[in-house]
């Protein structure tokens, strides 16, 4: 698959790239897909929660009322969670939400994502260029001369470029990130992935493994 390759003010700089078909092309795994950004969702939970139950209470323990005779149902204790002030029944506990999957499973998550951007036409490759110093209303225009101001859109560095990063940093719906940082969750969340010519190579070795 050739896909032009854009220079920043968003024209043709009559160069193609050829995108891999193992990467770029594969047929989705819709399950993988779904495995993948559920496991990031999950590892994105504190899980701090924590309600206390009757035994962390401070309260007395003296029984309520004798155990027979008053027609109630027999009590012992004021932090039980039926009365006022008492503890929670069953309540939420500190746990860890993560859980595991293999590099495999991960790496066809990715190439299942990096394919249905492709088939969507939703893929844009950016010759590489550095910034003297970071400037916002530079990186806008760029958004402006690729017709994403208005789209949620994931661009991916070749190498480390702090001054890019920090143009970009207080755009809205918009995220710049090293090749080493690409996840399916921030391939599928963003309208459109914007890949500098820089980050191709290692983003197909990396998932051609």
């Amino acid at each position: 698959m050739k896909v032009a390759v854009l220079d920043k003010n968003g024209k043709d700089t009559g160069r193609k790239v050829d995108l891999s078909k193992d990467v770029f092309g594969i047929e989705p795994n819709n399950h993988a897909v779904y495995l993948d950004v559920k496991q990031y969702l999950a590892n994105q939970r504190q899980g701090t929660h924590k309600a206390k139950e009757k035994a962390e209470i401070t309260g007395s323990t003296r029984k309520l009322k004798k155990q027979k005779g008053t027609g109630t149902a027999r009590a012992g204790s004021i932090k039980s969670g039926l009365f006022k002030g008492g503890g929670r029944f069953f309540g939420p506990r500190p746990r860890n939400y993560g859980f595991k999957l293999n590099k495999n499973l991960k790496r066809l998550a990715r190439r299942s994502a990096l394919s249905i951007k492709a088939q969507d036409k939703a893929i844009v490759v950016l010759e590489d260029f550095n910034m003297e110093t970071p400037k916002t209303k530079e990186f806008t225009a760029l958004l402006q001369s690729l017709g994403l101001e208005n789209k949620k859109s994931l661009f991916v560095l070749g190498d480390s470029n702090n001054n890019v990063y920090l143009s970009s940093r207080n755009l809205r719906g918009t995220e710049v990130i090293n090749n080493s940082e690409l996840s399916t969750y921030k391939i599928m969340n963003a309208n459109s992935l914007v890949l500098f010519e820089g980050s191709l190579e290692s983003i197909e070795e990396n998932l051609s493994k």
